[in-house]
């Protein structure tokens, strides 16, 4: 597809490139730590903002999960292709089609001595998947009961058949509990002082500043060795995580910026590590009555104003990819003719906004996130300028990470925000789970009978060949309706000291046994 600037938006994207550009011109005079840095045994790490919550069940959000998955350990865990493996559960199999039983491994202690068992995965499991307060509870309700054969042997028993228990079970809200302690102590302590089975234990947080963890000396499984102490350090500014990095204070940077890339590649010990992510960067706009963006065709104007291309090209020096679905490659049910393709036609979009009664233009709201993710300010400040481009008025209301999700959380948004979302499960079931009523119900509004009904069926039936029918229809009528607009999926960029062995993972958690001296 042909790309087209328009001159207001080569202002736009000059202007935040130049904005963006800016830390890089900063002295290189960098005095070096690395040989310091080799005999050092703590392990600095910055996924961008602080972590959300020590409750794994409250919270959804990758960057969060990126530090628990150190604490607490899964029953399955995929490995860094993103097959499932065993963990604390060593064998399982399906009895019926509404049952699984599964085996633990008898030698997994949580971090104050007591034994993790059937009743710790009962605890945990029934908690998520009854509370309907909890932020990943509509993940976990299909669960029915966790019924304890024996200390080391119990039975997930589900609603209805799960065609995705296992990916459920495999990540984010699935680490497991220890009953004892939770039910001694109460959940504030616990948050305060969260104890897990995981290869690290928790000694201190400083919200907004740093979490400390040491490795446990007990841990069933791949021990950490190489490090003595594991800091995640909250560093929400790009400049400052480069700078960090560059001056070895950082052993791994997430979200580096493209204008940073060569002075990072320039500079001694450091280096610039890409890695495809299973992430989508997208607008989510409201459906409901009363809001502009309830008309399609305004939604539609959007999506065609949009340059999703030039986006990817001149923000990212191409390392991403424009996309019509958010369900990216790897993930089952993904629709491979609407990846690699956008739209954009501005004169499309002026046409397509006379036509909703918007021949003089209109003016909204889209919020954003600072720090979360790679330029996601200025991503957000150049797709503001492409609408403008069009008529259509745009006030940017970039947010903290933390106020973002307070917002997201409350309903506060108004048209729109820009977000951008991972699919931990690695199947298109929780990535289109979005454009049902019942959970868009609470983000914008959005309702279709017929996604309804495909989406039910999938969840329950066996058959993969209709599952994956029913998701490719679901991303057709998505593709047409836009209540989101999938702009492209992300690539993932760490900033990473040459003496450690670090490599990424697709669903970006940051395990820490893997990462190694060199």
């Amino acid at each position: 597809m042909k790309i087209r600037i328009k001159p207001f938006f080569l202002t736009v994207l000059v202007f935040s490139l130049i904005l963006s550009g800016c830390s890089s011109n900063e002295n290189k005079a960098v005095t070096s730590n690395e040989e310091s840095k080799i005999n050092d045994r703590t392990l600095e790490i910055s996924v961008g903002p602080d972590m959300l919550t020590w409750d794994i069940h409250n919270h959804v959000t990758t960057a969060t999960e990126a530090i628990h998955v150190n604490v607490f350990d899964y029953l399955l865990m995929r490995d860094e292709k993103g097959e499932i493996k065993p963990h604390l559960a060593k064998s399982w199999e399906n009895i019926n089609p509404t049952t699984w039983q599964f085996e633990l491994n008898e030698n997994v202690m949580f971090h104050n001595g007591d034994p993790l068992t059937s009743e710790d995965v009962k605890f945990t499991l029934e908690r998520v998947a009854k509370d309907t307060k909890l932020r990943s509870n509509s993940d976990y309700n299909t669960i029915k009961e966790i019924k304890v054969i024996d200390d080391y042997t119990f039975q997930i028993i589900s609603q209805e058949p799960d065609p995705m228990l296992l990916s459920r079970i495999s990540r984010q809200a699935s680490g497991i509990l220890p009953k004892k302690y939770i039910e001694e102590n109460g959940w504030e302590h616990f948050k305060k002082h969260p104890i897990g089975s995981g290869p690290l234990q928790f000694v201190e947080w400083v919200r907004d500043d740093r979490i400390v963890l040491e490795p446990f000396e007990d841990y069933f499984n791949q021990k950490v060795t190489d490090w003595d102490k594991v800091v995640f350090r909250a560093i929400p500014e790009d400049s400052t995580r480069v700078s960090e990095l560059l001056t070895k204070n950082l052993d791994i940077a997430v979200n580096i910026p493209t204008s940073d890339w060569k002075r990072i590649q320039d500079a001694d010990g450091v280096s610039v590590v890409d890695s495809p992510s299973n992430r989508t960067y997208m607008l989510f706009l409201r459906t409901q009555k009363g809001w502009p963006t309830a008309d399609e065709k305004v939604r539609e104007a959007i999506d065609y104003a949009i340059d999703d291309g030039a986006i990817v090209k001149y923000l990212l020096e191409g390392y991403g990819t424009p996309s019509l679905t958010r369900v990216n490659p790897g993930d089952f049910g993904m629709k491979e003719d609407l990846y690699g393709k956008y739209n954009f036609d501005v004169e499309y979009s002026k046409k397509l906004l006379a036509e909703a009664g918007y021949s003089n233009g209109l003016s909204i709201t889209l919020s954003g996130p600072n720090g979360r993710y790679i330029k996601d300010r200025e991503i957000l400040q150049v797709i503001s300028g492409m609408l403008d481009n069009v008529g259509i008025e745009t006030d940017t209301n970039i947010l903290t990470w933390n106020t973002f999700v307070e917002h997201r959380e409350k309903q506060e948004f108004k048209e729109g925000y820009l977000i951008a979302l991972g699919s931990s499960f690695f199947d298109a079931g929780q990535s289109l789970d979005y454009y049902s009523s019942s959970r868009s119900e609470s983000i914008n509004g959005y309702n279709n009978e017929e996604v309804d009904q495909l989406l039910k069926e999938a969840e329950t039936v066996l058959n993969e060949q209709v599952r994956e029918q029913n998701y490719h229809r679901v991303q057709e009528i998505a593709k047409d309706e836009r209540p989101i607009i999938p702009i492209f999926q992300m690539n993932q960029f760490f900033g990473v000291n040459d003496q450690i062995n670090f490599e990424p993972r697709l669903d970006e958690l940051i395990y820490v046994p893997d990462i190694t001296h060199k």
